[in-house]
């Protein structure tokens, strides 16, 4: 679905952008373009940032082991 009419960026591109390691709106705006004209998708792509990092592995789920 598109996400930012201004940019037509979609749900797909924003996904993949935070699945590389955007972390902000900011972040996903300079890497896709979303919310860089109007910000009237940012709530969406605030929304998108949180179902996808919440569901992401955390650094924790793999720890660091030092090699013997």
């Amino acid at each position: 679905m598109i996400v930012c009419h201004c940019k037509a960026v979609n749900d797909r591109s924003i996904r993949e952008v935070i699945q590389r390691g955007a972390r902000t709106p900011r972040e996903i705006a300079l890497a896709c373009q979303a919310g860089r004209k109007c910000g009237g998708c940012i709530p969406v792509v605030r929304e998108l940032l949180a179902n996808e990092t919440e569901t992401a592995p955390s650094a924790e789920a793999f720890p660091v082991v030092a090699a013997s």
